[in-house]
This record gives C-alpha cells, sequence and structure tokens, in this order.
C-alpha cells in the first residue's frame, strides 16, 4: 500500500485520518485513515485532524481506534 499525503493544500505529511461531510445531517465525521482513498472523503495527516473545526451548527463525530493514544493522531 502506497502512503497517502494530507489533503490540506502545501501539506505533505503523512495522513493518519479520513474526514466525511455528511451536508444531510450537517455532521462531519473523523475516524482512522480508510484502507482505500475514497471519493469525496479527505486525509488529514495528526496535526491536521487534531485541529478541525466545523462550520457553526455542525456536529463533529470523532472515532478513536482503541488503544490509540488521545491527541496527534488520536481521534
Amino acid at each position: 500500500m502506497t502512503a497517502r499525503t494530507c489533503s490540506k493544500v502545501a501539506c505533505s505529511r503523512d495522513a493518519v485520518a479520513t474526514l466525511t461531510y455528511d451536508y444531510a445531517d450537517s455532521m462531519v465525521v473523523l475516524g482512522p485513515l480508510s484502507l482505500a482513498h475514497e471519493p469525496h472523503t479527505y486525509d488529514l495527516c495528526a496535526i491536521h485532524a487534531d485541529r478541525l473545526s466545523a462550520p457553526r451548527g455542525w456536529q463533529v463525530v470523532r472515532h478513536q481506534v482503541i488503544g490509540e493514544p488521545q491527541g496527534l493522531g488520536g481521534f
């Protein structure tokens, strides 16, 4: 498997999380890096995953992998 990089412009760090928007429910979902790149999702590095914010009124759901520490890669 080829390493994927962060989707943020000018960021070349390795991606560790996948971000998905659910527009119908005004929800942002952030979870572990998906096994394959999917259309309409965004791969984020640990720094950008930790800094994630959502539009006002939107809910942010962060899935954490059991046994993974909080912060910088732990969601």
